[in-house]
């Protein structure tokens, strides 16, 4: 019987369909729910023809935040003993470290918004001195918009850090960034698999509700989300639609995707308000995809997806010998 392929993730509800499109194929699959996992260093793992990397750097705002540290010596770990994986220790290390995400534009020459990284409270106001407000706060870990915060003023800032009213999140690390709100009130959200254009979206924002511009499945049900993540989602009820970006956002996507070491991702851009200019500001490995996909991009992206998966499991597989003739 063939190797399982292994599901590696953490949130009860985002990958639902993916769980149903491969077991519409009859693949063999195994879940493996990062919160409750464990492993052995002197032991093999069991045989998975291909492991998917979909945690989530969100994970503590349900409790679960001790799962991304270990997802990350999880995968190392399989990495070791030679399993094929999917979003691996480089794409991961990516997903959960924003300041990370800004070396690599930096590095790639992409524009992005200008940013300090700052470990203390007490360093924001220093950081954000020559920035143009506003600015945001944001945790270097982080994972559904929390915890980030928008300034319009120096003071505002100050009272903020000296009160104590900033968390950097749960690895103790922040950006002080400018904020750009966005032409026409949307941001664009490119998906890209295997080194090639996905589809993207137009998402339009609300800086009332927030920063989370999570367009998944459960974002479709406020209740739930609300349950599942411990905050509302903005996109609720919201007019996300198809969008086709220029070819140069589309080549500058797959640039990330390649220098970054992604398998599959969701990058995030805008054109600012204050001075037309294009700017990236998120790289997601962790791309849940939009919900209503045929409805709103005119296809399944689960389906390329999990034949991606389905491909990169067969040719992990040994090749059988063959028998020889009497």
């Amino acid at each position: 019987m063939a190797a399982p392929i292994g599901i590696l993730y953490e949130h009860p509800e985002w990958f639902k369909p993916l769980f149903n499109e491969i077991e519409q194929r009859g693949l063999p699959y195994e879940r493996l729910d990062a919160s409750k996992h464990v492993f052995d260093p002197a032991s093999a793992p069991p045989s998975f023809s291909l492991v998917v990397n979909r945690m989530s750097p969100s994970a503590y705002l349900r409790g679960h935040g001790g799962a991304i540290a270990y997802t990350r010596d999880l995968l190392a770990y399989f990495q070791e003993h030679a399993i094929p994986l999917v979003n691996g220790p480089e794409a991961f290390a990516l997903e959960r470290s924003k300041a990370r995400q800004a070396l690599l534009l930096e590095r790639l020459g992409l524009p992005y918004p200008r940013t300090r990284v700052v470990h203390q409270p007490d360093q924001i106001e220093m950081a954000a001195s020559g920035l143009e407000y506003p600015l945001i706060v944001k945790p270097n870990l982080g994972g559904s918009g929390a915890l980030m915060r928008r300034f319009e003023a120096p003071d505002e800032l100050v009272a903020a850090a000296a009160g104590g009213e900033i968390d950097l999140g749960p690895d103790g690390l922040g950006l002080v960034q400018e904020f750009h709100p966005p032409r026409d009130g949307a941001i664009v959200r490119v998906e890209a698999l295997d080194g090639r254009y996905l589809y993207a979206i137009r998402v339009p924002t609300d800086p009332n509700q927030g920063f989370n511009l999570c367009p998944a499945d459960i974002c479709q049900d406020a209740e739930a989300t609300e349950a599942a993540t411990g905050a509302a989602c903005p996109t609720v009820a919201r007019g996300v639609e198809g969008y086709q970006p220029p070819d140069e956002v589309i080549q500058a996507v797959l640039a990330i995707m390649r220098a970054g070491g992604l398998d599959v991702c969701g990058v995030e851009y805008l054109e600012s308000e204050r001075d037309g200019r294009r700017y990236f500001y998120d790289i997601n490995s962790l791309s849940n995809f939009v919900a209503d996909a045929p409805r709103v991009v005119g296809f399944d992206p689960f389906i390329p997806f999990v034949d991606y998966l389905e491909q990169r499991s067969q040719a992990a597989r040994p090749i059988e010998p063959a028998l020889s003739r009497a």
